[in-house]
């Protein structure tokens, strides 16, 4: 979850809204690319979870990345992130899951080569304090009453909230990890076939991603337990949203629908002040119960809509969210997929030949089963690798024709191999992990944390 937003600049209709996502359209060469990822820290001597404090914790960690220039992200007397003019930002989930959140850069050359650079500072500065860092989209042995609590404001609100509005919101705060991309449109009509595509094919990233398969040492049922724990964590806030397929979808449709997500907090003075089920729209009208009188700002928009966590969501830029935290090599992957797919014209017309004709029940079918089922989720008289096998081969026509090499004869497609090595295979990660607790690993779930540490 994002650092705060800045933007005092008063909102005081409706028509801003709408006129703050325009100004996410972009000319084609000016489109960028922004992973974002997140990991697990756990202790390399016991496999325990690491605490915010103390001389080998959470802040130490932060504190250490500094050598590297990146500069401290305060609330109040706690560092709860770090920040770059050039290298984006990192931020604390709400467990101590560390996240990059990558500078919007030009190929995916470079979001690897970033990736590996953030990467080598993290081993860097945890190995001086004891601190391995896993890549998985669920944590595979920890208890939640035993994972720590992060000092920022945003995160005690949401806790007692999440209570409230479905039976695993605590989980996905405290105990999941993802990766995802965020991506640049040229204009509403280009948002809103990127925006059906992603929302259409999510269920495929998921599958191919899955990588948690264990809860609290033992086998949970699911490839992604991660995707299935957001099925219940607060669906007024999540899901497939099938209006984005209507007729006449676009920026103040978007608008609309998140000025109806339930508010969770305004941020004022340093502090967090709990607005938790009001409403945006009264507080364009200056009739917010938590601060009456008072109207948003721009800051206060662009906050809200970082609580909205349908599987995609548009902001300046459209975010892809249904994917399993997971390796060095899948987490550029990811990008690899989603760029391939909609940074190409003829790609992109080609995923959306692909899925235009599903029905909304049929997209919420393969939502439903493809935590469970993966790769093999029943679909129109197949699997869903059936389709995964197609997608991923358009993805790797759409890199190949953006011709964005690394100066040494390799395209951007390299990035997609990890991807198509698994629909080649027909298995997803997850069940590679099964395979290891049944046989070498002997029903124990403790060799993860060495063989799939960064």
């Amino acid at each position: 979850m994002s650092i705060l937003v800045a933007g005092p600049e008063p909102i005081t209709d409706r028509r801003d809204l709408v006129a703050a996502l325009e100004r996410g359209n972009k000319p084609r060469h000016e489109w960028r690319i922004g992973t974002e990822h997140e990991k697990f820290p756990f202790c390399t001597k016991n496999l325990s979870p690491i605490p915010y404090g103390g001389d080998h914790g959470i802040r130490a960690m932060l504190e250490g990345m500094t050598r590297f220039g990146w500069k401290p992200v305060m609330e109040g007397e706690h560092i709860i992130g770090l920040e770059s003019e050039n290298a984006g930002n990192i931020s604390l989930e709400p467990g101590g899951q560390f996240e990059l959140s990558g500078a919007p850069l030009e190929t995916l050359h470079q979001t690897c080569a970033e990736l590996h650079d953030h990467l080598a500072q993290v081993k860097e500065v945890g190995t001086e304090h004891g601190i391995g860092f896993l890549g998985l989209g669920f944590t595979p042995n920890w208890r939640r009453d035993e994972i720590p609590v992060m000092p920022k404001g945003r995160y005690k609100i949401m806790t007692e909230y999440m209570k409230k509005v479905g039976t695993m919101g605590l989980d996905m705060m405290y105990r999941s990890c993802t990766v995802q991309v965020n991506l640049d449109f040229a204009s509403e009509a280009d948002m809103v076939k990127k925006m059906r595509v992603g929302i259409a094919l999510q269920p495929i990233a998921t599958a191919i991603f899955a990588n948690s398969p264990f809860t609290e040492g033992e086998p949970n049922g699911y490839l992604s337990y991660r995707s299935h724990v957001w099925t219940d964590t607060d669906n007024a806030r999540a899901g497939m949203v099938p209006f984005v397929f209507e007729d006449g979808f676009g920026f103040e449709r978007w608008v609309d629908y998140a000025l109806d997500v339930p508010m969770y907090f305004v941020y004022r003075d340093g502090k967090y002040i709990d607005a938790t089920g009001q409403s945006f729209r009264d507080f364009l009208e200056g009739r917010l119960p938590a601060l009456p009188g008072e109207t948003p700002t721009r800051g206060d928009w662009n906050n809200h809509l970082t609580t909205i966590f349908p599987e995609a969501r548009v902001k300046n830029y459209i975010e892809m969210r249904g994917a399993d935290g997971g390796p060095w090599a899948r987490i550029c992957g990811l990008p690899a997929f989603w760029v391939g797919l909609l940074y190409d014209q003829s790609s992109l017309d080609a995923a959306w030949d692909l899925v235009r004709d599903w029905t909304t029940e049929e997209r919420q079918a393969l939502r439903d089963g493809v935590a469970k089922h993966g790769l093999h989720t029943p679909f129109r008289g197949g699997t869903l690798l059936d389709i995964a096998r197609r997608a991923v081969a358009i993805s790797r026509a759409g890199l190949e024709a953006r011709a964005q090499g690394d100066g040494v004869g390799a395209s951007e497609a390299i990035h997609l191999r990890a991807v198509e090595e698994i629909v080649e295979r027909g298995k997803s990660p997850a069940e590679d992990l099964l395979d290891l607790y049944h046989g070498r690993w002997n029903g124990s779930v403790d060799p993860v944390f060495k063989e799939f540490a960064f």
